[in-house]
């Protein structure tokens, strides 16, 4: 990944942040769909859930790279949710980190579409409210 020119070095620089694995990645998004269906099972019956690297620079954003997106439905699609895996992987410090992440950006996504509380798509509290 490359940082942008600036006013220090008056050059492009090369972040050294190593990226956790897009199958690990993959993997804490299959264990947050399971937890989420484990606690209501119907919570993603009409949603779409899919795993972007970074979301789309024509898009305007507010000041922040977003973690995750929800597309409402439209007469071709249902409801998806879009969880952008390279803004998660640079959040996370380590692997427990970016499980948790994931299920967080997941959960709040998934309340978002479909209006059911947070709290009970995570009754267990993972996300450590």
């Amino acid at each position: 990944m490359l940082a942008p020119p600036n006013c220090v070095a008056g050059q492009v620089l090369r972040l050294n942040r190593p990226t956790l694995g897009s199958a690990f990645f993959l993997q804490c998004i299959t264990d947050a769909i399971a937890a989420i269906t484990d606690a209501i099972p119907d919570a993603l019956t009409h949603v779409d859930v899919l795993v972007e690297d970074v979301p789309d620079v024509s898009t305007l954003w507010s000041s922040h790279m977003p973690l995750a997106a929800a597309i409402e439905a439209d007469k071709d699609h249902i409801d998806q949710i879009v969880i952008y895996r390279r803004p998660i992987e640079l959040r996370a410090g380590d692997r427990t980190q970016l499980r948790r992440l994931v299920f967080i950006a997941l959960v709040e996504q998934v309340s978002s579409t479909t209006g059911i509380s947070v709290a009970d798509l995570d009754p267990s509290n993972i996300r450590g409210d």
